[in-house]
């Protein structure tokens, strides 16, 4: 079935075009579930996970640190000395994204590309555009006002470069890293899903 894997800067549509890829393809859109497999792998709450999913995580585990122990997953408490640091949750998050592509799907985000890139039944593609267009296309979609979008998509766009430049040490928008680069700003959203499919056909990936 093989795996598509979908990273997209703020405002380029990659909520809307990975899982209606996913619908295409006939295979499962992995976005939510991961932070949530990954939390209780290690015995974190699922909303820290999802808080800092996506984000340079030290802030995460100073936090918990600083709070000396909590619940583990099977009762009782953890202790300090097990609480997971960065290093941990990364290397979570990866198992889970290899476990994701041996039973095929659609990633969004979590740097799959870079973790999955040495697999031959992957697809991986990058949607971005210039910052003004996919500023008016995430207030368009949201209806929030201008300024507020603008701070919204600063804080995003930085986080997610931050996140795989700590931990992959590269630039998540480089060419090299996808099979597919897209300007979803100059495209109807329906037709970079028309795109993406048949990339993804084209390397033998989706249900028959």
């Amino acid at each position: 079935m093989g795996v598509v894997t979908v990273s997209a800067s703020y405002g380029a549509g990659g909520a809307e075009v990975a899982p209606a890829v996913a619908e295409r393809l006939g295979l499962p859109f992995h976005d939510r579930a991961i932070p949530a497999q990954v939390a209780g792998r290690l015995g974190v709450p699922v909303a820290d996970a999802e808080a800092n999913d996506e984000t340079v995580v030290r802030g995460l585990w100073r936090l918990v640190a600083s709070l000396g122990s909590m619940p583990d997953p099977v009762g009782g408490m953890m202790p300090t000395t097990a609480i997971p640091d960065e290093r941990a949750y990364r290397q979570q998050t990866e198992r889970v994204l290899a476990e994701i592509a041996d039973g095929g799907g659609v990633v969004l985000g979590r740097a799959a590309a870079l973790v999955l890139g040495r697999r031959a039944d992957t697809l991986h593609v990058r949607l971005d555009g210039p910052e003004e267009r996919r500023l008016e296309a995430a207030v368009a979609r949201s209806g929030r006002p201008w300024e507020e979008v603008r701070g919204e998509m600063v804080a995003n766009d930085r986080a997610r470069q931050a996140y795989v430049r700590h931990f992959y040490r590269c630039d998540p928008a480089e060419a090299r890293h996808y099979h597919l680069v897209v300007d979803s700003t100059a495209l109807p959203l329906g037709t970079v899903v028309d795109l993406v499919v048949t990339a993804a056909r084209a390397r033998g990936i989706g249900r028959a």
